[in-house]
């Protein structure tokens, strides 16, 4: 069985069905997590490095929120009490944040003023994020009875699909040298 991108760049490699919804999002999270703590230790003027870093980050988490939206949080909304769902929805806020910090990356380049502050925001709030996630919806998310198994398999479905759409030569800059 191929690895995913994920898989790849965090150097696991772990079997789709083993893995229920709330252990394939904490792999994520550790995942993003390990590519924050590299670009910190980035030097400053490693621009190829750093470029590299936030466009791995922009492609985890861009995927990473997808499958989120798209099946954890519906599913979350249906599975937990009333009183739970404002987590959810406080959870699409901050997807959306990140998504505008995400977008900025489309024309912001290491080395311009701006890259690196972007940055450091954007992980702080997607770390802001993991820790509301891990130590508050996803005990609840347990707790209720969900069938975590089954959609621990529809979540890695639907992110391999959406990694499979991922440029493969998205950071290759050796084209422009041709």
């Amino acid at each position: 069985m191929p690895m995913t991108p994920t898989q790849a760049a965090t150097g696991t490699s772990r079997p789709a069905q083993t893995e229920d919804a709330i252990e394939l999002l904490r792999n994520d999270h550790r995942a993003v997590q390990k590519l924050f703590s590299a670009f910190e230790k980035a030097k400053d003027d490693d621009f190829d490095a750093k470029s590299t870093l936030v466009r791995r980050a922009c492609e985890e988490l861009t995927v990473h929120a997808m499958i989120e939206e798209e099946l954890l949080y519906p599913a979350a909304q249906v599975a937990l009490d009333e009183d739970d769902r404002p987590d959810v929805e406080e959870a699409y806020v901050e997807h959306y944040l990140v998504k505008v910090l995400i977008d900025k990356f489309t024309t912001l380049r290491a080395g311009e003023p701006g890259f690196d502050a972007t940055f450091k925001v954007m992980s702080e709030m997607v770390q802001h994020h993991i820790e509301e996630e891990e130590s508050d919806l996803f005990p609840k998310l347990r707790k209720s009875g969900a069938d975590l198994n089954a959609l621990g398999k529809e979540l890695m479905q639907r992110k391999e699909e959406l990694e499979a759409k991922i440029p493969k030569d998205a950071g290759d800059n050796t084209m422009r040298l041709r």
